[in-house]
């Protein structure tokens, strides 16, 4: 190899010293940088002070760096400076310049660029809190099609943001860049908009796809505003969806750009700098507050109209499902005398629910310390014990499955001092399981674990406002909250039986009864203790449910509920 070859293989880009092939050899002091060499593009000039040896050779195609990165093939980040990288050259310039992008943009966000083939590619590079590149993304100029060099799990363009700045949310870079040339600092999602919409959302199999939104979590927290502007299709509406669930939509803003435009590159080249920075000034809050005309909602209206009002999530049981439905935002307050099982019933609602639609789940539970909350979801997942007993226990390989599957579906919040914990705690700590996990659904188990902040204020009031709380966090990021609370101490009756709670039973407040979206009581007798008696004492809407009562058989074998057979069935009314 030649010393020159060596000088292209070894130089980075910028300027820096190296050892000098000519003559370190022969020195004393061989490890010294005596060559000065100063690299970009197009060229490297070298020369060493020691020899006096100097030159300068010429850059070809087939000397790029960029050419020589392999893909990723482990788990191991791999991190570049972007001096490692070709700087843009002007026929990437002018690709980015008919969308509307300058130069100095160019050049502000550190786009590289380089050959592929006969064909240019322009490269956005990713980069960790440390200023390093943890990834490029690559677009064919002449195609849209895109390469990835690393799996970006970061925002692009989130070096630019300052804490505190309002955060603007695009599907994609060149929309970053759009709006850099009309003065607004944005930062694109890193892998555009989910692949899998069902119904127009996001399915949960897609969760684990928005670690960019916890890396940003200090910015986001930070942020007054949180404004939205994906693409106008089904996949980008979808994403807004989601993400404003995950960030809460009590801070997020909605951008609607001009009508047949996509997304704010388009808009930028079809309608001008003038039409998308109005775009961004017209940002709407998210419907969760305030007062709208009936045409903002629709789009709802329509789907209404044309599909009915529809059911919430299966329970997994029929039986059940005809008298209550989940849905997001709601709120379900469940009640019965000590263990009548109404917290085994919450876990099996889960489990079904994690299993057959993806959701994940916060669980606080205070009577449940997390080991033993766990070993009861991976018995129920598995439908084996967990512990040794009359039938089966889960083998070793089985053991695993089921704890990988919890760990992918359950999240907790535990109060490990020993100490109570607060509503505001609760619902912070729930708020982060949202944005890092996605969690779908939350369970508060019991409500007396919870510690009153103001001892002046009368219980009655305190129970209200907690549950306008709750409520008011469930329907800000749509997740369905399952709040435990035990009646009051009810006195058997004639035939020796405690009889069924209702809402009104339930200690402190009629505000149980009042505030609930739904209403559930788990009772059983004495005499019958692997029956479960399904009780809904109110669903505030009919098309989530009923009132009414059926019954599900505790199978200690599988650690499960199952519907009755036709035989064992028995009716319940309230």
């Amino acid at each position: 190899m030649s010393r020159e070859q060596n000088l292209i293989n070894i130089a980075r880009y910028g300027q820096h010293k190296y050892q000098c092939p000519w003559c370190s050899f022969g020195r004393r002091n061989k490890k010294e940088a005596c060559l000065s060499v100063n690299r970009d593009d197009n060229r490297i000039v070298y020369s060493c002070h020691h020899c006096g040896v100097e030159g300068l050779i010429p850059m070809r195609s087939e000397h790029r760096r960029y050419e020589k990165l392999e893909p990723r093939k482990d788990k191991v980040v791999e991190r570049r400076k972007i001096e490692d990288f070709n700087p843009i050259e002007d026929r990437h310039l002018e690709w980015l310049s008919e969308r509307g992008i300058s130069a100095s943009t160019a050049l502000k966000y550190e786009l590289v660029g380089y050959d592929k083939g006969d064909e240019a590619v322009v490269g956005f590079p990713y980069y960790d809190k440390t200023g390093n590149v943890v990834a490029l993304k690559q677009r064919f100029t002449g195609e849209k099609k895109f390469l990835c060099w690393q799996t970006p799990d970061s925002f692009f363009g989130i070096r630019h943001l300052k804490k505190g700045d309002n955060i603007y949310i695009v599907e994609g870079e060149m929309d970053v860049l759009a709006l850099a040339e009309v003065g607004v600092r944005a930062v694109s999602v890193p892998n555009g908009a989910p692949m899998k919409v069902t119904e127009g959302k996001i399915d949960p199999s897609e969760d684990g796809k928005f670690k960019f939104l916890w890396d940003a979590k200090e910015y986001i927290d930070a942020a007054e505003r949180v404004l939205i502007a994906t693409d106008h299709d089904g996949p980008g509406e979808a994403l807004a969806e989601e993400i404003a669930r995950r960030v809460g939509k009590g801070k997020s803003w909605r951008i609607k750009f001009p009508e047949g435009i996509k997304d704010a590159n388009e808009c930028l080249v079809k309608c001008g700098a003038a039409a998308l920075k109005r775009s961004t000034e017209a940002a709407q809050p998210w419907p969760v507050q305030g007062l709208y005309d009936a045409f903002h909602f629709r789009d709802a209206i329509r789907e209404l109209y044309e599909k009915g009002a529809g059911k919430g999530e299966s329970t997994g049981y029929l039986s059940v499902d005809d008298l209550y439905t989940i849905v997001p935002g709601q709120v379900t307050i469940c009640t019965g005398v000590p263990s009548s099982g109404k917290s085994e019933f919450i876990d099996q609602l889960m489990v079904n629910l994690a299993s057959k639609k993806g959701w994940r789940f916060g669980i606080c539970s205070f009577e449940n310390e997390p080991r033993l909350h766990i070993s009861k979801l991976m018995a129920k997942r598995a439908q084996l014990h967990f512990f040794e007993g009359p039938t089966r226990r889960m083998n070793g390989e089985e053991f695993n499955a089921a704890l990988d599957w919890v760990q992918e579906h359950f999240a907790f919040v535990w109060q490990d001092d020993g100490g109570l914990a607060d509503l505001d705690s609760i619902l912070d700590r729930l708020r982060v399981a949202i944005l890092r996990y996605g969690v779908r659904g939350a369970v508060i188990d019991p409500y007396n674990f919870i510690s009153r902040d103001n001892r002046n204020q009368a219980e009655t009031e305190w129970i209200s406002d907690m549950l306008t709380k709750v409520k008011a966090f469930a329907m800000g990021h749509g997740v369905h909250i399952w709040f435990v609370a035990h009646p009051t101490k009810l006195q058997r009756g004639t035939d020796g039986k405690i009889p069924v709670p209702g809402g009104y039973d339930i200690s402190g407040s009629a505000a149980w009864f009042a505030k609930a979206d739904c209403g559930v009581t788990v009772h059983r007798e004495k005499d019958d203790p692997l029956t479960a008696q399904i009780h809904v004492w109110k669903c505030r809407f009919a098309w989530v449910g009923k009132q009414g009562a059926t019954n599900l058989i505790y199978n200690t074998s599988t650690t499960c509920y199952v519907e009755p057979s036709p035989t064992e069935e028995r009716e319940f009314k309230l």
